[in-house]
C-alpha cells in the first residue's frame, strides 16, 4: 500500500510511526513516497488521469477535492466508516467548519487529519506593559487590549512599529505578514476579507455569483479589506514583500514583531527551543468589521454586534483514496488508525508535525474534554495553550465562515489573485485597481475551463 505525501518529513512522520502498527494489523506493507509541495498535486493527478494506481491514498489539500471529485477520481469512505473492521472514526468530534471540508456533495472523501485555519498572534508580555498601556492610550484614546476590529489592529500595528521588542536595541517591527508571491501569501487578504464581505445577510457570495460564475473579488468590501492590508504593511519590515511563510514566522519568533495572522504552526513553534517569545504568545480568533458590503443586497450593511468570520484557510491536510486504489480497504485503515482520538490527540498536542486542532477533544473543559497535561507534555506554556486552544475553538465554532473554493483550478484563481496583491501592497497598484485585474484573470480561467463545468462545481462545493 503506497502514500503519497509532501517531502516534508514534520508532515510525513504520523505515517512512518504507524508502520509497524499498521503492517502488523494488517498484513499490508506501507510505503510513503514525498514529492514536493509543488510537484504533490500533478503527480497525483499524472497517475490518476492515466488510472495506473501506482498511489492507493494521498495526503491531499482540501482545495484540490472539487478537481479529484468531478474527474471521478476518489472512492467515497461512506460504506466503511461504521464498519467495526476499522479504527473508530468519530466525526461528530469535528468541529462544524472543518468538518465540511470532509464531503464533497453528498458523499465523504477525505479523512480527517489537519484541521487548518488562520488567527491573530499577539505578544501578550507588550500589551500589559504599563509603559505601553500608558503610551498607546495617550496617542490612541483608548485603553491598549486585543485587538478586536482590523481598524484596532492597524493602531497597535503602527505603535508597536520602530520600537525595540526583545531587548536587542534594534527597532523592530508592528506586524509581520510574509507576502512573497507564489508562497501562499494570498491566504492572508482571504482571512482578513472575510469579515467585509461575509455577514448574517450575506453568508456565501464571496468568490463567484454560483448563478453565473461572475467573479466577485472586486467588490467593495475586497476592495476596503485590501486597503487595511497596504496599510498593514506599513507597520512591517520592508522585506516582508519577499519573504515566504518561513521567513515570517522566524521573525515573529525572534521577537521581533508585535503582531501576526497565520496558521497553528506559528504558536507550536512559539514553544520550540530557540523560540524567543514562549510563554508570551498571545491568540485570538481574527478582528471583525463594523460593516461589511452584502453583496447579496449591493450595500453596506452595519454589524451589530461585530462583525465576526471564522476561516478554514489553509490546506486542512488529509487522506483521500485512489478511485484506482487495489487496497481501498487497507488502504482506508490507515487513514482511519491515524485520524483515530489516541493519535490525533498526539499530534495536535506536538504541533510540530503540522497537524492543528479541530475536534472536541482537542480542546480544554468547558468547550471540549481535552487535557492540559497532553499539551505541557509536549512542552506548551499553559498560558499560551490556553489562549491557542481558545482562539480555534471560536474560529471553527463561528457559524460565520469564509466560504473554501474547492472547484477545478482553485489554485490558479488564488495564484492569479496572489499577484495583484502583491502589486497593491507594494504600491504598483491601487487595492481597486489590483482586485479589477484578478477578476479579469479569474474570468480568464473560467472561460478556459469551461464555465458550465466551473458552475456545477461551485455550486455542488456550497452544497448548493
Amino acid at each position: 500500500m503506497t502514500v503519497l505525501t509532501v517531502d516534508d518529513l514534520a508532515i510525513s512522520s504520523p505515517l512512518q510511526e504507524l508502520k509497524a502498527e499498521y503492517e502488523a494489523a494488517t498484513g499490508a506493507t506501507l510505503e510513503v513516497v514525498r514529492r514536493p509541495f509543488g510537484e504533490l498535486f500533478s503527480t497525483l493527478t499524472a497517475d490518476l488521469t492515466a488510472g495506473t494506481g501506482r498511489y492507493d491514498a494521498c495526503i491531499a489539500g482540501a482545495w484540490w477535492l472539487g478537481e479529484l471529485v468531478e474527474g471521478e477520481y476518489l472512492r467515497p469512505y461512506d460504506a466503511y466508516r461504521k464498519d467495526a473492521r476499522f479504527p473508530a472514526l468519530a466525526l461528530d468530534q469535528v468541529l462544524p467548519a472543518p468538518r465540511r471540508l470532509l464531503a464533497y456533495g453528498r458523499h465523504l472523501y477525505m479523512v480527517p487529519n489537519d484541521h487548518d485555519g488562520q488567527v491573530m498572534y499577539y505578544r501578550r508580555d507588550l500589551l500589559a506593559d504599563p509603559a505601553h498601556r500608558a503610551a498607546f492610550q495617550k496617542a490612541y484614546g483608548y485603553a491598549l487590549g486585543v485587538p478586536a476590529t482590523w481598524e484596532q489592529f492597524r493602531d497597535l500595528a503602527e505603535y508597536f512599529n520602530g520600537k525595540d521588542l526583545n531587548g536587542d536595541g534594534q527597532p523592530d517591527h508592528g506586524v509581520v505578514l510574509p507576502l512573497l508571491t507564489g508562497a501562499q501569501g494570498m491566504f492572508q487578504f482571504m482571512s482578513l476579507s472575510a469579515s467585509f464581505v461575509i455577514g448574517p445577510s450575506n453568508p456565501h457570495l464571496y468568490w463567484f455569483d454560483p448563478r453565473t460564475m461572475k467573479p466577485l473579488i472586486d467588490s467593495p468590501g475586497h476592495v476596503r479589506a485590501l486597503a487595511v492590508l497596504t496599510e498593514l504593511v506599513k507597520s512591517g519590515p520592508k522585506e516582508m514583500l519577499q519573504w515566504d511563510l518561513g521567513k515570517g514566522w522566524d521573525h515573529f519568533l525572534g521577537g521581533r514583531a508585535a503582531l501576526a495572522l497565520t496558521w497553528g504552526d506559528l504558536g507550536a513553534l512559539a514553544q520550540q527551543e530557540g523560540s524567543r517569545v514562549r510563554g508570551r504568545v498571545g491568540s485570538s480568533q481574527l478582528p471583525g468589521s463594523r460593516e461589511y458590503y452584502s453583496i447579496r443586497e449591493q450595500r453596506w450593511v452595519r454589524a451589530q454586534p461585530l462583525n465576526r468570520v471564522g476561516n478554514t484557510t489553509g490546506g486542512s491536510w488529509a487522506g483521500v483514496i485512489s478511485r484506482f486504489s487495489k487496497a481501498p480497504e487497507a488502504t482506508y485503515y490507515l487513514l482511519a488508525l491515524m485520524a483515530s482520538q489516541p493519535k490525533s490527540e498526539i499530534y495536535a498536542a506536538r504541533g510540530w508535525d503540522g497537524i492543528d486542532p479541530g475536534r472536541r477533544y482537542h480542546f480544554l473543559p468547558p468547550r471540549g474534554t481535552g487535557r492540559i497535561e497532553n499539551y505541557t507534555a509536549a512542552g506548551w506554556d499553559k498560558a499560551d495553550i490556553a489562549d491557542f486552544l481558545q482562539a480555534y475553538h471560536d474560529n471553527y465554532s463561528n457559524p460565520l465562515q469564509l466560504p473554501y473554493l474547492r472547484i477545478p483550478g482553485a489554485y490558479s484563481y488564488w495564484l492569479a489573485l496572489d499577484l495583484h496583491l502583491v502589486e497593491a501592497a507594494s504600491g504598483q497598484l491601487s487595492p481597486e485597481a489590483a482586485l479589477r485585474a484578478a477578476a479579469v484573470d479569474f474570468e480568464d480561467i473560467t472561460i478556459r475551463l469551461g464555465r458550465e463545468r466551473q458552475r456545477r462545481s461551485y455550486r455542488a462545493s456550497l452544497g448548493f
